[in-house]
């Protein structure tokens, strides 16, 4: 993949950013949410690439647009699958909270597990976890294994789980080792990025969430040097069919990250809100700043991007 496409899809996020923004705290979490899809619609046909959309909005009888198998690009370019999430945290936003991005990961065609809309268990963790973790021992066993590796007491390390009912046992397995908790209410993708940032106060991530958003945090873990683990967890015969129908024979696979995301990949995210991992947007009189990350397995590099908008002289969006 040409390296200069990481910076042309930024301007898709950054687009999307901005539309979603414009509806934060409104409590209409669709309208943020379609904003956002509209946004990066539009803005991807402007980048020459044969895309398919391969983590999407859902199936096509599920979703208008930016569907799973949904063709997008130019037409013109490199043959390209796209994993995006117009607006992660869509209640977040709506409720203008903390954490809400939006984010796509791009691989070669082939990179990405196309994993149905359905739940998976995970863990994640930043470089110095890499290779400990095991998504089959208990939280207290994978937070020792991490305490030994960044020589600190298990009391030291802080775990980010989303706030669900089903966690419950999770959440008192954690406090029960000794370590600190971080509840969200949502946007397990930025909270998987912050295992990696080193001055985010967040060390791992465990839990069950959506398996679309799974396969987006391996990618930017791989980029960034992390550890991710999956396990798929249907809720439905039905959706254990769709992912037959998808090629998933073995139902109970734990996922490494190269499994996940293999190959070439890229990931690129612009804040919605203000979160750990990425300043929101901030609307200034005709225009707005906003904070994006871009990176690419193959180089490693990382790039923090501040962008100043300006609405009087930028086609609409």
């Amino acid at each position: 993949m040409n390296r200069n496409l990481a910076m042309e899809f930024v301007r898709v996020t950054e687009m999307a950013a901005i539309a979603s923004a414009r509806w934060m705290g409104r409590g209409d979490e669709k309208a943020a949410d379609q904003a956002a899809v509209d946004a990066m619609r539009s803005m991807l046909d402007t980048i020459d690439c044969k895309g398919t959309v391969v983590i999407g909005e859902g199936e096509r009888d599920e979703a208008p647009m930016l569907y799973i198998g949904e063709k997008v690009g130019s037409g013109n370019g490199p043959a390209l699958d796209i994993a995006l999430d117009p607006l992660e945290g869509t209640t977040v936003c709506a409720q203008g909270a903390s954490n809400s991005i939006s984010v796509m990961a791009i691989a070669e065609e082939g990179g990405f597990l196309n994993a149905p809309d359905t739940y998976m268990q995970k863990i994640a963790v930043g470089p110095v976890g890499r290779g400990l973790i095991d998504i089959r021992e208990t939280p207290q066993e994978n937070l020792r294994r991490l305490a030994d590796a960044k020589k600190c007491k298990m009391a030291e390390l802080t775990v980010c789980i989303l706030d669900r009912p089903r966690h419950e046992g999770i959440i008192n397995e954690v406090r029960e080792a000794g370590a600190r908790i971080k509840l969200i209410g949502d946007g397990d993708v930025a909270a998987s990025l912050a295992c990696c940032e080193p001055y985010s106060g967040v060390d791992m991530l465990i839990g069950t969430g959506g398996a679309p958003e799974g396969v987006i945090s391996a990618a930017a873990l791989r980029c960034m040097g992390g550890d991710f683990q999956g396990v798929l967890k249907f809720r439905s015969d039905e959706e254990i069919g769709r992912a037959k129908k998808m090629g998933i024979t073995d139902l109970d696979k734990i996922y490494a990250i190269d499994e996940l995301a293999n190959g070439n990949v890229m990931f690129v995210a612009t804040g919605v809100t203000t979160g750990t991992f990425l300043d929101g947007v901030r609307f200034r009189p005709q225009g707005a700043v906003t904070k994006s990350i871009v990176m690419r397995s193959q180089s490693g590099t990382i790039r923090r991007i501040e962008a100043d908008h300006h609405f009087d002289t930028k086609p609409r969006y």
